[in-house]
């Protein structure tokens, strides 16, 4: 295909220098709004919900955080790459966890809005780490 261009002076316009195209921070949810929601929707699903409300805290998004896999396509990769690992440490992380906890495990396998809630809620928190840890350095 050809392309015609006028013959006569032309002048390219200066790259534009205004904030147009910065990355705004994401704003972090606060672990308590993040608790305070796990409550309102699956508070009721669990004989203890407090221990795994500290469960998902304080073990599950640690050690999705830390696998090696994630923090390779969190580092190197987009967003959408980062997903796609954190998916699979999640699942990895969730499958060691059935002997240890078996009514957390069925319904993350049964429950797909309890499955949709933990994935969207530990990919927030483990992949914004990415963000601080880029702003710290």
């Amino acid at each position: 295909m050809k392309l015609t261009l006028p013959d006569e002076n032309a002048e390219i316009e200066p790259v534009p220098v205004s904030k147009g195209g910065a990355r705004i921070a994401p704003e972090l949810e606060r672990l308590s709004n993040i608790l305070k929601t796990f409550n309102d929707q699956f508070g009721t699903l669990f004989t203890d919900s407090d221990r795994v409300r500290k469960y998902i805290t304080d073990d599950i998004v640690p050690r999705v955080a830390n696998d090696r896999a994630y923090q390779n396509a969190r580092k190197n990769s987009g967003q959408q790459n980062a997903r796609i690992e954190h998916d699979k440490a999640l699942l990895r992380v969730m499958t060691a966890l059935l002997n240890d906890d078996t009514e957390l495990f069925k319904q993350y396998q049964d429950n797909d809005s309890f499955h949709r809630w933990l994935t969207d809620t530990v990919f927030a928190m483990t992949y914004d780490q990415k963000a601080e840890t880029q702003a710290a350095k």
